[in-house]
Formats: C-alpha cells, sequence, structure tokens
C-alpha cells in the first residue's frame, strides 16, 4: 500500500486532536475532490516499517484521541488487507484510540459487500473502527458548515454504535 502523508496533531479530521493516514488510491475521482493527487494508488510513499512506526509513534502521547485513516480511500479494493493489518496493530498499542475512516464508498454499499458479495476484508475493517464517514463528495451538495464532511450526502456514522446495537449484520445470512 502506497501512503502520501502522515499528519500529526489535526483538528479537522474527527473528534479531538487526531492522527491522519493519507492513504493512496481511490476508485471514485469525485469532481472537484481536494485530494485528486491521492487517487494514483502507485503514487505518495510505500508504507513500510518506518511509516508504520512513525504513524504508531505519533498516537503516543495521551491527548491524541486517535487516527484518522483518509485519503483518496483506504477502502479501495486493493488498500483493504492492508489497512486492516494497520487497524489491527493501533487497536493492539492503543486500545483506548478510536478509529476514523473516509470513504467514498456508503455504509450500505460496505455492508452489502461484508455480507459475502465481494470482500472478507470489508466486515473485520468494519468490526475494528468506531467511526465511518462515507459517500462520495458531491460538489453540488457541498456544505462548508458542516462537520468532518465536505457535502451533505456524506455522514458520520458510529459503526459500533450501529453494530452493537444489532441493526446491523456484516456476516452472511
Amino acid at each position: 500500500m502506497q501512503y502520501h502523508n502522515i499528519t500529526a496533531e489535526d483538528m479537522n479530521n474527527g473528534d479531538g486532536l487526531r492522527t491522519v493516514l493519507w492513504v493512496a488510491g481511490c476508485e471514485h475521482h469525485c469532481k472537484e475532490c481536494q485530494n485528486p493527487v491521492t487517487w494514483d494508488k502507485n503514487g505518495g510513499i510505500l508504507f513500510d516499517n518506518a511509516a508504520k512506526n512513525e504513524l504508531l509513534e505519533s498516537l503516543s502521547p495521551d491527548y491524541i484521541a486517535g487516527v484518522t485513516l483518509s485519503g483518496g480511500d483506504p477502502l479501495a479494493s486493493y488498500n483493504r488487507f492492508k489497512v486492516l493489518e494497520i487497524i489491527r496493530e493501533i487497536k493492539k498499542a492503543f486500545p483506548e484510540k478510536t478509529i476514523w475512516v473516509y470513504s467514498g464508498y456508503t455504509f450500505e454499499e460496505l455492508i452489502k459487500q461484508a455480507q459475502c458479495v465481494a470482500d472478507p476484508w470489508i466486515s473485520k475493517i468494519l468490526e475494528n473502527i468506531d467511526v465511518l464517514v462515507d459517500g462520495r463528495y458531491e460538489k453540488n451538495r457541498r456544505n462548508v458548515t458542516l462537520k468532518w464532511r465536505g457535502s451533505s450526502n456524506q455522514r458520520v456514522i458510529n459503526v459500533k454504535e450501529s453494530l452493537k446495537t444489532g441493526t446491523i449484520s456484516l456476516h452472511c445470512s
């Protein structure tokens, strides 16, 4: 997996002071995207052990609330395995930190994929994150007053709560 940047002490991409991992690669190519440079899955830098160590180190201060994975799209099909690996490492090292993921996929699209339609990694990712900011950026629905999202079709979803209530199932029925 490739990435573009690790931003420490970010206040704009989730609740609290966070670290943001900007993943390379996006399959959506939203019109007037704020990060088109991140669309190329081969762009940026290889996410290697040095990058992993930098990411984990940036999460170590108590005042850091958690990590946000953005991009590009961390849930692009070719990023999923590595994203799950990173999420698991973060959960192991910092179980109290929250994990947010931005994706152009809607929650419903991801749930469908998790229910054995396409990809076994999605259910594992959703089981291990706290919040999903979903949906493609839509220029005609741009709204700069919204917290943590760029257009009104995008949602901030408490994934943990959705799974806990049992109204959402990630497994094949």
